[in-house]
């Protein structure tokens, strides 16, 4: 019999490692998101009482898993007036290591991509995916999702009690799609995981421009889908978000101040994510099946090869933009590539791609093109149309760290008489 605070210290350590897998593979025998969250916390009760006095099973998820699915069960059977299980079952001390209740011919790590599919599932909102993925997959508590997304709690938790139920309503299946469809829903996967990792790296609004909890779970889930579903994309995605990462420490100063890139201090730069992101880059290349977030991510590793701005190979990183226009066109990226020709090119041939995108009407009320369009009227000396530019730049921006970014431009332009 171990002592009562080891074991609790064990019940807390085996929880932070377990309670998501434990959960999904609730969730596939259960059937239902709230009962399996509840057959969680049963669980893990069970073992603070259990475990005391009887020891650590040798295998704890199995543990758990057994004994929230009998707890569940029969609570379920209690609520709809069925008979009592039998006495063995009803007892307190009911768990064992069933092996086949928590197994059955699946593994855990098939729970847990099932876990990522459903709560991703096209038939939900984008915000619901987002939001159940953090609870569901990552654990995260609403309070905790909410405050992220500058979201109040309530609106959170009703968006993914709704969800829930459209999971439940609509018969959505829990498992993996069919190779005809994974594509597809791959796709929708890893835009939620990007959507939370961007969200996280540079936010759209408050006082922080990063949130480096949010940004964390979403590398954390790319490495999990990586590890579970290797696909070259998932690969791609995971050394996209690393290297956008490791520049975390360089791209605001001790007031929280906007660096831009090329004034970034690059030996803040983390090399050990550059090193893990470029090889993983590679990988997904080497695959020829190669898409949009591998070619961003070949993208930011020339951006990490470079030892100082004046080093960066623009020529290479516009190739880069004009093969990821191909791959997937949007004005977003036409922004991009055209600002990446600026830099090579000069900012003239940039600014009149960047004029080109807005005057279609395309990217009007998107504060970072008219901030770059600000920026290369600014270094042409078209002092006017800079200063424009940044105060509809300002307008569209609720991020304090980029308001003060593009109040210190304006404040900075030479007075025009």
């Amino acid at each position: 019999m171990q002592g009562a605070n080891t074991v609790h210290e064990t019940v807390n350590a085996v929880y932070v490692a377990e309670s998501r897998r434990v959960l999904a593979t609730l969730i596939r025998l259960l059937g239902d998101f709230d009962v399996a969250e509840e057959a969680l916390h049963d669980a893990f009760r069970a073992a603070l009482e259990q475990w005391p006095r009887d020891g650590v099973p040798a295998n704890p998820r199995a543990w758990l898993v057994s004994a929230g699915r009998f707890k569940a069960i029969d609570g379920l059977r209690r609520q709809a007036r069925f008979d009592q299980l039998d006495e063995t079952g009803a007892a307190a001390d009911f768990a064992v290591d069933d092996s086949d209740a928590w197994a059955e011919r699946e593994t855990v790590e098939d729970d847990r991509l099932r876990l990522i599919f459903t709560c991703c599932h096209p038939a939900l909102a984008p915000d619901a995916q987002v939001a159940l993925t953090l609870r569901e997959v990552c654990g995260l508590t609403t309070e905790e999702i909410a405050r992220a997304y500058l979201t109040p709690a309530p609106t959170l938790a009703q968006r993914i009690v709704r969800a829930k139920a459209r999971i439940r309503d609509a018969g959505i299946p829990y498992q993996v799609p069919a190779q005809t469809e994974l594509a597809e829903r791959l796709d929708a996967v890893l835009r939620v995981i990007y959507l939370v990792f961007n969200e996280g790296y540079s936010a759209t609004s408050g006082a922080a421009l990063t949130r480096h909890d949010v940004s964390g779970e979403a590398i954390r889930l790319g490495r999990l889908l990586v590890a579970l579903l290797p696909e070259p994309e998932a690969v791609g995605l995971l050394a996209l978000m690393l290297l956008h990462e490791s520049r975390r420490a360089a791209r605001t100063d001790a007031a929280g101040d906007v660096i831009l890139l090329e004034e970034q201090d690059r030996r803040l730069w983390n090399r050990e994510m550059i090193e893990e992101g470029s090889g993983l880059v590679h990988r997904a290349l080497a695959s020829r099946r190669s898409g949009p977030y591998t070619i961003q991510a070949a993208i930011a590793a020339v951006h990490a090869e470079a030892p100082e701005a004046s080093a960066t190979d623009w020529t290479q990183i516009v190739g880069l933009y004009d093969v990821l226009l191909r791959a997937d066109p949007s004005p977003v990226i036409e922004l991009n590539r055209a600002v990446a020709v600026a830099m090579r090119d000069g900012p003239a041939a940039g600014l009149v791609l960047i004029n080109g995108i807005l005057d279609r009407g395309d990217l009007r009320d998107y504060r970072l093109a008219h901030a770059a369009r600000g920026e290369l009227s600014r270094r042409m000396g078209h002092l006017s149309e800079a200063r424009a530019s940044f105060e509809r730049a300002l307008a569209l921006t609720k991020q304090d760290a980029e308001r003060r970014f593009l109040e210190r431009r304006l404040a900075e332009l030479p007075q025009v008489t």
